[in-house]
């Protein structure tokens, strides 16, 4: 498909800077832009490849102030990183999507498919399943027994979702995700341990993500609950009974022990690592690797193991990076020291 940049602009409310007749028919990253293609600027450390790009129009913000001769059009609009995501989610909605049952693939007794329905080769759903209209289920996906799927949902290849759960509208599961799957729970014997049963299931509300290869436990009891608007990268691992708020992002290589209670529009970074049967307040920000022992109130910004206030993370860091040149002053400190008491020494 093709659009001129003028149109483009009018669709994003957005103001043409150079020639509004360029011919788009696709997007790049501006560092990599060619003839043709719509690239965008948010972040000022990428500034630079403005005034080297190929790209023939550039998403910036309206209130972005060249400091350099642009030779490409430029399309001001109020935030270059929603405008382009606005444009990608746009493209994605244009794209065919598959439709029917494929075959082979498994369909048990008492299976509600809703119109616009795709089930694709290999895909399993156990019997009294309820999926609604335009779900996808993509090849190789289990679902188990008495799973509720509700409208608009896409689950992609080789995911799992065992028995009773249920999700909600527009969800996406990625790829290796098992949802349900049990809980951790063993209680020690004289002898080793003995499994205790997880009967409670995982409800993922509506307009959840969850990346490939997530792991979220079902409930030893009730349920594990990942509440509307969520968004988990790959590789997560949520434990049995925890809570997730609304609007919550959790990035790669995360872990939340079970019966932990996770606030609302909260934001953690990369490997954080939150302890069981703990309070994680609404607004809460972890930097990357952080380790949570203890409850934390609301808008709490922590970081490091044991993760304490980033502001005070970072002098400590400071310090932390001066201990081999601390340690030699010392040293040096000890030997005048000693020499001193030597000299005392001597003349007493």
């Amino acid at each position: 498909m093709e659009f001129k940049a003028k149109d483009v602009a009018s669709l994003l409310k957005g103001e043409i800077e150079g020639d509004g007749e360029v011919i788009l028919h696709n997007v790049s990253k501006i560092e990599e832009g060619k003839s043709g293609t719509l690239a965008f600027l948010s972040n000022p450390k990428y500034e630079h490849f403005l005034y080297t790009t190929k790209a023939s129009a550039v998403l910036v913000n309206r209130d972005f102030v060249p400091t350099a001769p642009v030779s490409t059009t430029l399309i001001r609009v109020d935030s270059a990183y929603e405008a382009i995501a606005a444009l990608l989610r746009m493209y994605e909605s244009m794209q065919p999507k598959p439709v029917g049952v494929e075959q082979p693939c498994f369909i048990a007794d008492n299976v509600v498919l809703g119109k616009g329905h795709y089930v694709g080769a290999f895909a399993y759903i156990g019997k009294d399943c309820v999926l609604g209209k335009d779900v996808k289920i993509y090849p190789q996906v289990y679902i188990g027994d008495g799973v509720k799927i509700d409208d608009g949902t896409v689950i992609y290849a080789g995911a799992k979702v065992y028995k009773g759960c249920k999700i909600g509208k527009s969800c996406v599961i990625h790829s290796g995700a098992v949802i349900g799957a049990d809980g951790f729970g063993f209680a020690p014997t004289g002898s080793g341990y003995d499994k205790i049963p997880q009967i409670g299931i995982v409800v993922l509300e509506d307009n959840v993500e969850i990346g490939a290869n997530t792991c979220i436990d079902r409930a030893m009891m009730g349920a594990t609950c990942i509440s509307e608007g969520v968004k988990l990268d790959n590789l997560i691992q949520i434990g049995h009974n925890v809570v997730v708020g609304k609007n919550t992002v959790i990035a790669s290589q995360s872990g939340v022990a079970g019966s932990t209670k996770v606030g609302e529009n909260c934001m953690f970074g990369g490997q954080v690592g939150i302890a069981g049967h703990l309070s994680i307040g609404n607004g809460v920000k972890l930097g990357a690797q952080s380790g949570v022992g203890s409850n934390l109130k609301d808008n709490a910004i922590l970081m490091g193991a044991p993760a304490f206030e980033m502001s005070k993370y970072y002098k400590v860091y400071a310090l932390f990076k001066k201990l081999p040149e601390i340690y030699d002053q010392l040293r040096d400190l000890k030997k005048e020291v000693e020499l001193i008491k030597n000299q005392d020494k001597n003349v007493s």
